[in-house]
């Protein structure tokens, strides 16, 4: 009889941070990587260590042990130690797309240069798993990839090993670990542990595995010591076992091995977010709302705004801040581990991941606020010109829209002009009078205070700018004019090209102009109780929804180009858990909404302010659609569109089947989310909003704005039966998730008759995103942009008032990064394709002549001049010759 071989893999998985700080975990790290070095140097029957994946421990490690450097780079090449492909175990539904390409771009990089990235998009513990990772890690040559979450057994077809499959038909071979990651963790030879547990272990494996006699045993777990005994239990185990040989091993060789004897044909594609093996803790996107938020600020300010910009930079003479960004690119990693951005963390934590955030936003407005000054210092030389405002559009296609920038002027009025003279249309929508302070003179009989003369800060919204494809356009400022500001009107309406939104009889109702769609009882909140913790929301038995659906109007407010409502939902909630059922205590919660709409915009921007003391709860925001019981809604992950059942027939009886969490229809926003059907679609844009439910019978949008909780773990949830999630031995509170005090939401609707196109969407999410920037030359304020208070070289004498690096020929296909290359001074550029056709496309430039596709390492692959991207695919451009 053939023996069943055991591929015993030790390892590690690391959590950078927990419910212990960064600090704790680098302090064992030395300790234990100190350990396992000596270890692995002075027992060669010791096969290898996985190291959980990460090159973020090998810099860890490297900062207070450098002298090892030479010693752990060996392990490394030797594969003794397995690193890598990521820099850290990024959540990868929570963070956007080009984060998670950048994770494995500093991962690989960093773990090639030290000898070896391992062969494998390991995903050990993560929270679910995002449709493209396959394509993601086929791009940087990894062929196979191991996960724990996220997959049902009918899915499986009897083989734990199939072929994982993403949108744009790019694949990897894939093996899921059915009983998580630690298994083996306690492996011995002894009888009790033998009989008891391994034995029983192993004959689960091997019913799942139809097509293979090779059983992968996943031995290690959350931050453990290296087993020393392994090498004689593995021998033990092989004289004591007679069906089965036990090999101590790595996954590299047990995917190899496996998948050269085996052909395994089950094709499995999607989002995986299975709840059937393992816990996916699908709510856990709407926890620590703060994090949320703080990260989508940083990510849109390095992808979409600093790094285009420091490319214009370097094209005109600039040094690309490439250390500078690496530094912040692997401080965003940090808060990018599961748990991190998760927000399934001790408040010690939080506290360190919001200050990570906090930290990167300085750097990143420092560094713009550097380059936008060193060009507009040089345009405002050529053009003779100083009171200039320069904007900076760091996307490669020309911008016509709206641009809001700040202006400070000596006079309340004044006027927006092209350098022709031309006059722009604009709105002031907020101006207030700043003291100018004082400043301290030299004089012979000593120093002596001078008042400086006051000025205005005035908000802007400049109409119909026009700025050419990643580059700039310089507009003066000037005296006088006919201000357009606005200002309050006792109105109940407020509407643009394409929408009016009006109060009737205490109720909202939007509709879309050009097809008379509309949503009444447009907007309403539901409050219900939280009693679930960090991981999880769990409705509490015997608690009914609490809606807000009285509002005031505060105010309407209008100009040419913009007008704006405010209204207020008040309503008096429970205190706190205990007051849910038994309610004697309870608080005024009010949220303020305002709605703003530009004139030629196709949406309605949304925002929401809460000053929040009330605890254990959920608010969501209930946005009433045109679709009438929808079945699907829709959202973007990745490069495309996702389609997800508004009711999951698996919830019917998760709790009979013995699932390990209900398979509740709640789903992750990466950028935004809707609803559809043959004659009318509506979509949500967020920013930092991360959850949604769509509500079949009434066709609401359900968009969860935060939710309150007070522990890490909590035992037998609703949702989620059983011991609690994370540190089950000690009760660790978190006051500081009750998410206390205020909070401002934002989001944008729109809503349109016809079906959705995809194309549209993806438009629209661009240019609620955003992608520009602006700088006035002035010198009456030096606060609002915190580095011109200081002395700065200036490199670049003279600059054109207009100027345009690169523009991407086809309006249908999608930039998702634009940047200097790693490892060398060329301009990298990824496009993709969310239609499902293939699409071709040029960049036209008359510095950038030499143009090649590269694989997502940035090797070079072939020079094109023609761009062709498949039907939900994406494809990096190298372009050269962007150095002056």
């Amino acid at each position: 009889m053939k023996k069943k071989r055991v591929y015993v893999v030790p390892h590690s998985h690391w959590d950078r941070e927990w419910y212990f700080t960064i600090e704790d975990s680098n302090l064992l790290l030395a300790e234990n990587m100190d350990h396992l070095i000596d270890l692995l140097e002075t027992n060669d029957n010791y096969h290898g260590y996985v190291f959980d994946a990460q090159m973020s421990i090998v810099d860890e490690y490297l900062k207070v042990r450098p002298e090892n450097y030479d010693r752990l780079k060996q392990m490394i090449e030797a594969k003794r130690i397995y690193v890598g492909p990521w820099y850290t175990q990024a959540d990868s539904l929570l963070v956007h797309k080009e984060s998670l390409l950048r994770n494995l771009l500093y991962g690989v990089k960093g773990t090639e240069k030290m000898g070896h990235s391992m062969n494998i998009g390991y995903l050990p513990d993560i929270f679910g798993q995002n449709t493209y990772l396959p394509s993601l890690f086929k791009g940087f040559g990894i062929d196979y990839a191991i996960l724990q979450r996220g997959i049902y057994t009918d899915q499986l077809d009897g083989n734990v090993n199939f072929t994982w499959k993403s949108p744009d038909g790019e694949s990897v071979k894939a093996n899921v670990m059915p009983m998580g990651y630690g298994p083996g963790k306690f492996l011995s030879a002894e009888d009790d542990f033998y009989e008891e547990k391994l034995i029983p272990m192993l004959q689960k494996l091997a019913n799942l595995n139809k097509d293979t006699d090779n059983l992968l045993l996943p031995s290690g777990g959350d931050q453990v010591f290296v087993r020393q005994h392994f090498p004689e239990t593995i021998e033990k185990l092989n004289e004591k076992d007679d069906e089965h040989e036990y090999l101590l091993s790595d996954y590299e060789q047990f995917m190899e091995d496996t998948w050269s004897e085996n052909n395994f044909p089950n094709v499995i594609e999607g989002e995986l977010i299975a709840t059937e093996r393992s816990r996916i803790h699908n709510t856990i996107r709407s926890q620590r709302y703060d994090i949320k938020k703080w990260n989508a600020i940083v990510e849109h300010k390095l992808i979409n705004q600093l790094e285009p910009l420091a490319v214009i930079g370097q094209s005109l003479g600039l040094k690309y801040p490439q250390a500078r960004l690496d530094e912040m690119w692997k401080n965003l990693f940090d808060v990018h581990a599961h748990d991190s951005i998760g927000g399934c963390n001790s408040d010690d934590t939080n506290e360190d991941i919001m200050k990570r955030l906090e930290k990167i936003v300085r750097q990143a407005d420092g560094l713009m606020n550097l380059i936008k000054r060193q060009l507009t210092h040089a345009i405002s030389n050529q053009s003779e010109q100083d009171n200039i405002t320069v904007l900076f559009n760091t996307h490669a296609k020309p911008y016509l829209g709206t641009v809001e920038t700040v202006l400070f002027t000596n006079e309340k009025d004044l006027q927006i002009k092209n350098l022709d003279g031309e006059a722009l249309d604009f709105t002031i929508t907020n101006q207030e009078y700043l003291s100018g302070g004082k400043k301290i003179v030299v004089t012979a009989e000593g120093d002596k205070e001078v008042e400086i003369p006051g000025y205005y800060r005035s908000e802007i919204l400049i109409e119909s700018a026009a700025i050419p494809a990643l580059g700039y356009t310089t507009l003066q400022v000037t005296k006088g004019g006919d201000v357009d500001q606005l200002t309050p009107e006792n109105d109940t309406i407020i509407e643009n090209d394409t929408y009016k939104l009006e109060v009737t009889e205490g109720t909202l109702i939007l509709t879309e102009k050009a097809s008379g769609t509309t949503a009444a009882d447009f907007l309403q909140f539901e409050d219900t109780a939280d009693a679930g913790d960090s991981y999880d929301y769990s409705p509490l038995p015997g608690d009914e929804p609490i809606i807000l659906n009285q509002f005031e109007l505060i105010s309407v407010e209008k100009s040419k180009h913009v007008e704006r409502m405010t209204i207020e939902h008040t309503k008096q909630l429970p205190a706190d858990l205990d007051q849910r059922l038994n309610p004697s205590k309870q608080k005024s919660f009010t949220i303020q909404t305002t709605f703003e709409m530009r004139r030629s915009e196709d949406t309605v921007r949304v925002q929401h302010h809460i000053d929040n003391d009330v605890h254990d709860h959920r608010v969501r925001a209930l946005i009433q659609t045109p679709v009438e019981k929808p079945q699907q809604s829709f959202g973007d992950q990745g490069y495309s569109l996702i389609q997800r059942p508004v009711e999951n027939p698996r919830m019917a009886n998760w709790k009979e089947n013995g699932y390990k969490e209900a398979p509740v229809p709640i789903y992750t926003v990466e950028q935004f989310a809707g609803v559809e059907d043959k004659k009318n679609h509506l979509s949500i844009f967020t920013k930092g909003l991360k959850e949604y439910e769509v509500l079949k019978e009434s066709g609401k949008f359900a968009l969860t704005l935060f939710r309150s909780v007070g522990l890490l773990g909590r035992d037998d949830l609703a949702w989620r039966p059983g011991r609690a999630s994370g540190i089950n031995n000690k009760v660790v509170t978190t006051p500081d998730a009750q998410m206390t005090g205020k909070m401002t939401f934002d989001y944008a609707i729109h809503m349109k008759g016809g079906a959705v196109e995809a194309s549209n969407l993806f438009d629209l999410v661009d240019r609620y995103n955003e992608r520009y920037v602006t700088y006035q030359n002035q010198s009456l304020n030096t606060f609002e942009e915190r580095l011109d208070r200081f002395e700065i070289p200036y490199p670049i004498e003279k600059l054109p008032a207009d100027y345009s690096l690169a523009a991407l020929e086809n309006k249908d296909l999608f930039i998702s990064s634009i940047k200097k290359a790693h490892d060398d001074g060329s301009v990298i550029v990824r496009l993709y394709n969310p239609a499902d056709n293939e699409v071709t496309g040029t960049i036209t430039s008359d510095q950038l002549t030499d143009m090649a596709t590269t694989d997502l390492s940035e090797n070079p692959l072939e020079k094109v001049e023609i761009i062709t991207i498949p039907a939900y695919g994406y494809q990096t451009i190298k372009l050269r010759g962007a150095s002056r």
